[in-house]
């Protein structure tokens, strides 16, 4: 078995996700670039094998059972473990007026759960899909993309600046965080390590290119939580300037 790291990333095609990507391929990582759009995928393997990493794709909806099989099939044929797992994959759901809010008594329900299918539903998805795999690695970490809007402790302080409204978006992120402290407690004197991970407020299509952080500045805290030594924190939710709370 080959000693070179091999990682997946969900929603790799682009922005952060694809950041995170080349980010852990600069580092020497074997990265599974995992997208829904095919030809966004494969755009992303090519530019990601043009600047050096090694890179292959992962065709992946992480709302669809077949699909993630398919993806954890794809790995044991590719490299017969998963060193590190990133769930990246997440979507906002449109705003319930012109601007960015989401108004909770103007919500259309089916986009709730929508934002939910994606954003938590599918990361238990992948990653008990994933598993088995990840307990081949030595070293196994899960790196699970959340958001400061998901802390409630500051959702909840008048004098910090969370934000518009994002009642569809910002729920299932503390859903996330929640799913995370739990997957750590299962865990629990394992060599897995599982964390959550802020990337701050980037510049992105997700956002309308809203935010004064780049993709590769938000890719940073997550691959710091995927490159984690043994012994490493787990459990924890993390942004640039360390813990969060939650």
């Amino acid at each position: 078995m080959s000693e070179t790291k091999v990682a997946l990333v969900t929603g790799a095609n682009k922005g952060i996700g694809y950041e995170i990507a080349a980010g852990l391929g600069a580092l020497g990582y074997r990265v599974g670039v995992g997208a829904r759009d095919r030809v966004r995928l494969d755009t992303a393997v090519e530019k990601l094998r043009a600047a050096g990493a090694d890179a292959f794709g992962v065709p992946l909806d992480v709302t669809g059972d077949r699909s993630v099989t398919d993806a954890a099939d794809l790995f044991e044929r590719e490299a017969g473990r998963l060193d590190v797992l990133v769930n990246n994959a997440g979507i906002s759901g449109p705003p319930t007026g012109s601007g960015w809010e989401q108004d909770p008594t103007l919500l259309d329900l089916d986009v709730v759960r929508a934002v939910v299918e994606t954003n938590v539903i599918g990361v238990f998805r992948v990653t008990n899909a994933m598993l088995p795999l990840l307990r081949r690695s030595p070293s196994p970490r899960i790196v699970n993309a959340s958001s400061s809007v998901g802390s409630l402790t500051w959702q909840t302080d008048p004098g910090i600046d969370v934000g518009p409204i994002m009642a569809a978006y910002s729920p299932t992120k503390s859903f996330l965080n929640a799913v995370t402290v739990h997957y750590a407690r299962q865990f629990a004197g394992t060599n897995i390590l599982i964390n959550a991970a802020c990337p701050g407020l980037v510049a992105t299509d997700f956002n309308g290119n809203f935010g004064s952080r780049t993709p590769v500045e938000g890719a940073a805290t997550a691959i710091r939580l995927a490159t984690l030594p043994d012994g490493g924190p787990t459990g924890s939710f993390f942004n640039d300037d360390g813990v969060i709370p939650w």
